[in-house]
């Protein structure tokens, strides 16, 4: 014997006429375990109704703004340590720069230049990851500008690995132009990550 289903249970105890619904009837008046079924439905319908109905307190705005309001500073504490900690990266790189040498690409030191150029860049990369910027939220100018210039890094670095395998002095001479290029693209990267973009002249 098939039952009746809980969309016939409820049309029946809803007093819905359906195509069908006389048939389903005839099933229900023959059929105790369907009427148990409705009888269980109805149960459940009343015992909802009991159900105390629940109000908020009126005085509980001022304690829910007051938790909004705390954690909003610890967010912003968080936030300003971690802008201080990005300053500071910015800061040591910015100091660091002036004392990089920028003689012709011909000089004896290139070896000495090329090792602090990838020292700025790596430099630059983890000011980038202290700041997090893909925890953050941000507009859609900015994160197109970043993917950008993250494009342009990413064709950078596979030029520098084919540059790599060419002979010295030219693969010298090129790879310290592609590192000055990366730390430029970095700086770039990281300035429009604190500035949202606003500021940076691409």
């Amino acid at each position: 014997m098939t039952h009746l289903t809980m969309d016939q249970l409820l049309e029946l105890r809803d007093g819905l006429t359906e195509p069908g619904g006389a048939a389903a009837r005839v099933h229900l008046a023959q059929c105790p375990q369907c009427q148990a079924e409705l009888e269980r439905l109805h149960q459940r319908v009343a015992q909802l109704k009991a159900l105390p109905t629940l109000t908020p307190p009126r005085d509980g705005w001022p304690v829910v703004r007051s938790r909004l309001v705390k954690a909003r500073h610890r967010r912003f504490a968080w936030g300003g340590a971690g802008g201080l900690a990005l300053a500071a990266s910015i800061a040591l790189v910015l100091l660091l720069r002036p004392a990089l040498p920028t003689p012709p690409s011909s000089s004896p030191n290139a070896q000495a230049e090329l090792e602090a150029a990838m020292l700025e860049s790596r430099l630059l990369e983890q000011a980038l990851t202290q700041y997090a910027p893909e925890r953050r939220v941000t507009d859609g100018y900015t994160a197109r500008v970043a993917a950008e210039l993250e494009d342009r890094i990413s064709a950078l670095d596979q030029q520098l690995q084919m540059t790599q395998m060419t002979p010295a002095p030219e693969g010298d001479r090129a790879l310290l132009e592609l590192w000055r290029q990366r730390v430029g693209l970095m700086d770039a990267l990281v300035n429009v990550h604190l500035t949202r973009a606003s500021n940076v002249g691409l």
